[in-house]
C-alpha cells in the first residue's frame, strides 16, 4: 500500500505545529509502507519508501490583491499535485490549502481521501485579517473536502467534537488519533550555548512561551498578564512570523510597553530550530501556552517532553495533554458566543494566567514534579510509532 500526503508545510520550511505533524508521521509510516510528499516548496528527498517531492510557485504575474495570493496559489499547486501521475492508493491531505488537491485526486483518481484536521477555519475568524476574501474561500473548501472525505482524523477529542458540530458528517467516519512526539529528539539537554546567544541569564528562571504572533496563540492575553507577575524572573518570549503586519506591530507595541514595566524580558523574534527551541524548554521554569482556540498544542508536548511544568489555557485538545495539577495548571478562560476569539473578561483570564505562573515560580519542587510527570506522560501517550501504526491501520479499512 501507498499513502500519498498532500501539504503546505514540510521541513526544512514549517511555521507551525502542521508541519511538525507531517515531517514525524510521514518519517514513521515510511517504515511501514510506502509513503509519497507532495508540498509546497523547494524539498527534494527519495530515500527509500518515502519520496518528498516541493511544488514551487512563481506569483510575478499575480495582479491580484496581496492577501488573496496564498489562496490562488493553493489552487495552482493543488492542481499540480494532480496534473503529476497519482500511483498512490490513499491521497491524504493536512490544512485547507491542500484540500482542493485531496478533492482533485479523489474525483479524478478515484481514490479514498483522507483528511487530518489540525485546525478548522469557522473557529479561527481572525483569518479574515491576513487572507480577506481569500478566507471565505478557505471555509468553502474546508468544508467541501471534509464532508467528501472517506475519513477525517481529529487531533483530539474536542476537534471530532467541533467537527461533528460544525459540518455534515457521519461520526464513524471521524477517528481520533493525537498529535505525537519525537522522544530522542525532545528531552532535557544541559546545554546553554543558545541561552547566552540570546541574553538569557541561565542563573535566573525565565518564563518561556514559544510560538506564532496570531491571534489564536493569545499572546496579547500573555503580554498582558506580565504586568500581574512577580518581578523575581525572566521572561523569554520566542514569538515571530506575524500573520499580518498590523499584528507585528500591536506585539512589538506590546513588547515596548512591558519592557518599560519590568527587567528581563527577552524577545527572540525568529523561527528557532528544534535545537535551539529544546535548550529553551530545557531550562525553562515554566512554560506558558496562553492560546485562545488548540485543537491539540503540539508546543505543550515538545515543553513536557523536555521536563518543562506547562501554564496553558483550558481549551481545545490542549486538555487532553496537559493534566491540570499533574504536569502543570490549566487556566479557564470565556469566550464570547458571538466572537469566539475574544473574552468575556480578559484582564481576569490575564490575572488568572499569572496567578499560576507565580505560584509555580515560587514552588522549585512543585516545578521539578510536574517536569518529571509531564515526560512521563509523554512517553506513555504521544509516540509517534505508536500513532502512525494506528493511521496505517486506518488506511487499511479504506483501500479499494
Amino acid at each position: 500500500m501507498k499513502v500519498l500526503f498532500l501539504t503546505n508545510e514540510y521541513p526544512p520550511h514549517i511555521y507551525g505545529g502542521a508541519g511538525a505533524h507531517i515531517g514525524y508521521l510521514s518519517r514513521e509510516l515510511a517504515k511501514l509502507m510506502m509513503v509519497e510528499v507532495r508540498c509546497f516548496g523547494d524539498q527534494r528527498l527519495d530515500e527509500g519508501s518515502l519520496k518528498v517531492t516541493g511544488f514551487e510557485l512563481d506569483t510575478t504575474d499575480f495582479t491580484c490583491p496581496k492577501p488573496l495570493r496564498s489562496a490562488f496559489g493553493a489552487v495552482r499547486r493543488c492542481t499540480d499535485f494532480n496534473t503529476t501521475n497519482i500511483d498512490a492508493d490513499i491521497v491524504h491531505c493536512h490544512t485547507w490549502y491542500t484540500h482542493f488537491g485531496g478533492v482533485l485526486a479523489r474525483k479524478n483518481y478515484g481514490i479514498p481521501l483522507v483528511i487530518t484536521v489540525h485546525s478548522l477555519e469557522p473557529l479561527r475568524p481572525w483569518k479574515r485579517e491576513q487572507l480577506a476574501g481569500g478566507y471565505d474561500f478557505s471555509l468553502w473548501v474546508e468544508k467541501t473536502a471534509l464532508e467528501m472525505a472517506d475519513a477525517i482524523i481529529a487531533v483530539s477529542g474536542e476537534t471530532k467534537r467541533d467537527i461533528e458540530r460544525l459540518f455534515n458528517v457521519d461520526p464513524a467516519r471521524v477517528h481520533v488519533i493525537h498529535n505525537g512526539i519525537d522522544l530522542e529528539e525532545y528531552r532535557k539537554i544541559d546545554s546553554v550555548v543558545a541561552l547566552k546567544h540570546y541574553g538569557i541569564d541561565p542563573r535566573q528562571p525565565y518564563l518561556l512561551f514559544v510560538g506564532r504572533i496570531t491571534r489564536q496563540k493569545g499572546f496579547i492575553h500573555l503580554m498582558r498578564a506580565i504586568q500581574f507577575m512577580d518581578r523575581d524572573f525572566q521572561i523569554v518570549l520566542c514569538a515571530a512570523a506575524p500573520d499580518t503586519p498590523e499584528i507585528a506591530k500591536e506585539m512589538k507595541t506590546a513588547v515596548e510597553r512591558a519592557k518599560a514595566q519590568r527587567p528581563g524580558i527577552v524577545w527572540i523574534d525568529e523561527m528557532v530550530d528544534q535545537k535551539i527551541a529544546c535548550e529553551l524548554y530545557s531550562h525553562a521554569a515554566v512554560f506558558v501556552c496562553p492560546s485562545i482556540y488548540e485543537p491539540f498544542g503540539i508546543i505543550n508536548l515538545e515543553a513536557m517532553a523536555c521536563e518543562s511544568p506547562v501554564v496553558a489555557s483550558a481549551v481545545g485538545g490542549i486538555q487532553e495533554v496537559v493534566v491540570d495539577g499533574e504536569t502543570g495548571f490549566l487556566v479557564p478562560l470565556e469566550q464570547m458566543e458571538e466572537s469566539p476569539f475574544e473574552l468575556t473578561s480578559p484582564e481576569k483570564f490575564a490575572r488568572d494566567l499569572a496567578v499560576k505562573i507565580n505560584q509555580l515560580m515560587k514552588d522549585p519542587e512543585l516545578r521539578e514534579k510536574f517536569g518529571k510527570a509531564g515526560r512521563k506522560r509523554v512517553e506513555e501517550k504521544f509516540s509517534w510509532s505508536a500513532i502512525a501504526r494506528k493511521t496505517k491501520a486506518l488506511y487499511e479499512t479504506l483501500k479499494r
